[in-house]
């Protein structure tokens, strides 16, 4: 009885003393620029809760918010967002925020980025972008044809920048629950 009350009474200041579980969320947001051959570029941001990511890499599951934007000299040419994933989207993520880095050719996993375009390059949809990177190369596809000429060294290093004070547009973001990454 007296060891009852006291797990009680422990538990119980616990329960004061520590923050509540949603406290406990980190939310880490990387923003990102890569850069594509003959002018192809491409800037974005991802943002995960890292107090839940199972392991060393954050998957595409882990991701709360994504965005990516891709130009040509300069010039936008596409982009996709976490909103606009369905069914038919290829999602593949592999990020390493130990090194601050996405995972290339060459790191022990094949294909480690697939945003909205398989390894052929023929799924970005019409009107569509998308990027991938696999063993080919690092590239970038667009009304569901890959842009060769985007194409860079499949090993070539990809890193990111923290950076919690980014601004998500209103499609980048899962679900309802957050709203307060929001901005337009």
């Amino acid at each position: 009885m007296q060891n009852a009350r006291l797990s009680l009474f422990v538990s119980t200041l616990l329960g004061f003393l520590l923050p509540a579980p949603a406290a406990w969320s980190e939310t880490a947001t990387y923003r990102f620029v890569w850069q594509g051959d003959n002018g192809y570029a491409m800037t974005g941001a991802l943002a995960f809760d890292a107090s839940r990511v199972p392991g060393r890499f954050v998957r595409e599951a882990d991701a709360m918010c994504f965005v990516i934007e891709g130009t040509l000299e300069g010039e936008p040419i596409g982009r996709w967002a976490l909103g606009m994933l369905n069914e038919q989207t290829s999602w593949r993520l592999f990020f390493d925020p130990v090194l601050s880095a996405f995972l290339v050719e060459g790191q022990g996993i094949r294909m480690p980025q697939a945003w909205n375009m398989n390894g052929a390059g023929d799924d970005c949809g019409i009107g569509g972008f998308g990027f991938n990177l696999g063993n080919l190369g690092q590239d970038f596809c667009r009304d569901n044809r890959v842009i060769v000429e985007s194409r860079v060294d499949p090993y070539a290093p990809f890193p990111a920048v923290r950076d919690d004070g980014f601004r998500f547009p209103t499609d980048a973001c899962k679900g309802p629950d957050l709203l307060s990454y929001l901005t337009e």
